[in-house]
């Protein structure tokens, strides 16, 4: 008898065991993929309007099951019951939005001497999907389903901690009518699933989100077969503030943009930088909206900001604020289990100082000043991350030099939004390649074939 290995799942908020869920074996993995490699043929072979219905039937049951889905990421990841209705209606929406794909996946007719020249944007096959543990739910909807729509079989790995909601996708899209074998859920280690879909040779695409650490050793495996990745990593993303902006509101919502998820989120602004003819008075409005984060049971609808996914991580979180560190405001957290971090302002810091290089991935955040917009780009772009960033501003002019002189993939003027599932998600420099959502990820998930006809 072979033992079956289990994983237990914690709820971050309370410590108590969700459930325990069995850990995939590297022979599972090659019989997954397998299946994923012999459904495909079929899979690429259904008509566009047909993949279209299954899609938009999957959305639906998506949208059926939100507040239960919702329900299992509060308890699984120790997302606030708010965020976690929302990601649902993400990957509905997500799913929903990519169901427009397989009947607009165009080519083009290409003018040439001679004959008539077409192109074909081709599946190329499985694809797996290996997602983190810090938005189970949307980033997993962010890979499968342009995969699915562009005629892919997927194979998905959910982060080991955070398998529920994923688990959950999975029964869903077989209830809508997806073959079980076209897009599979496998949990377990990332050392042993995650690497063995990185290794194999009929995985034709890998997506992987996660520390850019991690995505350099997915870059250098993939390219033993040559496999085509979408890397989506860290970030240390700067919120820009200059003297004429509304200070106000740029200071009240400065905290949701790196508070938001506690703080594990690659998109957190969890460098501020402050027009120095204004950071004092900028502190003085920044401290009392922290003060303002409300911390706790992330059940309760009021709750703005949850616990840190493990005991382990909130240690590594803890490890940027020694002993001594110049923290300007320190805010409160829960008595009892969970592991809660308090949302923390460090200033004044040096742009040497490993919390302000370094991605936290937790509630600690940064504020230096800057003195022109010269000054201000060139410490935002002092980083090897570009995926984010914020600039605030009523100068029109300014915004759109600065948000062209920023090496990031994803900026916003005056709010701090940086993913809608209908426009491109992705970063630049050690930040990830390729792009997620909107029309360019389906380029990701295809080849082009061209083909010339002569007359």
């Amino acid at each position: 008898m072979v033992a079956v290995s289990l994983h237990e799942v914690i709820n971050p908020a309370t410590e108590a065991v969700v459930d325990r869920v069995v850990r995939t074996s590297v022979a599972e993995v090659d019989a997954a993929v397998a299946r994923a490699r012999a459904a495909f043929p079929a899979w690429a072979a259904v008509s566009p309007g047909d993949r279209a219905r299954l899609l938009r039937r999957f959305a639906a049951a998506v949208d059926a099951d939100g507040e239960h889905l919702a329900s299992l990421e509060v308890a699984n990841a120790g997302h606030t019951i708010t965020n976690a209705r929302w990601e649902a209606g993400n990957a509905r929406d997500v799913i929903d939005y990519y169901a427009g794909a397989p009947e607009r996946l165009f080519g083009r007719q290409i003018p040439v001497a001679g004959g008539v020249n077409i192109t074909f944007h081709e599946p190329l096959g499985v694809v797996g999907v290996i997602v983190p543990w810090n938005f189970p739910m949307p980033i997993a909807a962010w890979g499968f389903a342009p995969a699915l729509a562009a005629g892919n079989t997927v194979v998905l790995k959910p982060a080991e901690v955070t398998p529920l909601t994923a688990l959950r996708l999975g029964h869903l899209a077989m209830e809508a009518g997806i073959p079980p074998e076209v897009f599979q859920v496998i949990p377990g280690q990332g050392s042993v699933v995650g690497q063995r879909l990185v290794d194999h040779p009929d995985v034709r695409k890998i997506v992987f989100t996660g520390s850019t650490e991690v995505g350099r050793s997915v870059m250098v495996g993939a390219a033993a077969t040559m496999t085509r990745i979408t890397l989506e990593l860290g970030g240390k993303s700067a919120n820009i503030v200059f003297a004429d902006a509304d200070l106000e509101r740029a200071a009240a919502t400065a905290p949701y943009a790196v508070f938001d998820n506690a703080g594990q989120d690659c998109c957190a602004r969890s460098r501020i930088l402050v027009e120095r003819s204004v950071h004092d008075r900028f502190m003085a409005l920044l401290i009392p909206a922290v003060a303002g984060v409300r911390v706790g049971d992330p059940t309760r609808e009021d709750t703005e900001m949850g616990p840190l996914i493990s005991a382990a991580h909130r240690e590594s979180v803890a490890a940027y604020v020694p002993e001594g560190a110049p923290v300007a405001f320190r805010g409160t957290v829960p008595d009892g289990p969970g592991f809660w971090y308090p949302p923390t302002v460090l200033a004044p810091v040096e742009m040497s100082d490993r919390a302000f290089r370094e991605e936290i991935f937790g509630p600690v955040v940064t504020v230096v000043p800057f003195d022109d917009e010269a000054d201000a780009i060139r410490i935002a772009n002092d980083s090897p991350y570009g995926l984010s960033g914020s600039i605030w501003t009523e100068n029109g002019g300014r915004a759109l030099r600065v948000a062209r002189g920023v090496e990031a993939g994803n900026l916003s003027v005056n709010s701090h939004s940086s993913v809608r599932y209908w426009t491109p998600f992705g970063g630049f420099k050690q930040s990830g390649l390729g792009r997620e959502l909107g029309p360019d990820a389906l380029s990701c998930f295809t080849d082009v074939k061209n083909v010339f006809i002569s007359t």
